[in-house]
C-alpha cells in the first residue's frame, strides 16, 4: 500500500512546493516595485506580475473573505504561505509513516 501512495505524496509535495515559490516570488516582486527598486512600468515586471497574480489572486480572494485586511495590510499571502508549509509538512510526515 505504501508503494502506491509514495508517488501521490511526492506529486502533492512537488505542486505545493512550486506554488509556495510562486507566492514568494510574487511577494518579493511586489516589494521590489513598492520600494522602487524595480520600476512599475517595466514591461517584464508587469508581465511577470500579471502571470503570478492570475495564479494567486483567486486564493487570496478566498482567504480575504475569511480574514479581512488589518489597517490596510493584507495578510492573505502570508496565511497562504503558512497553509502551504503546513500541507507540505503533513504530506512529508505521511510519506514517512507509509514507508
Amino acid at each position: 500500500m505504501g508503494a502506491l501512495l509514495e508517488p501521490f505524496f511526492y506529486i502533492i509535495n512537488l505542486v505545493v512546493s512550486l506554488y509556495f515559490k510562486v507566492v514568494v516570488v510574487e511577494i518579493v516582486l511586489h516589494w521590489l516595485i513598492y520600494f522602487k527598486i524595480l520600476e512599475a512600468n517595466n514591461k517584464y515586471a508587469q508581465k511577470t506580475m500579471e502571470i503570478l497574480e492570475k495564479a494567486t489572486q483567486p486564493v487570496y480572494k478566498k482567504i480575504g473573505e475569511k480574514v479581512p485586511p488589518v489597517s490596510g495590510f493584507d495578510f492573505s499571502p502570508f496565511i497562504l504561505l503558512l497553509v502551504l508549509l503546513f500541507i507540505s509538512r503533513l504530506f512529508t510526515r505521511l510519506s514517512e509513516l507509509v514507508m
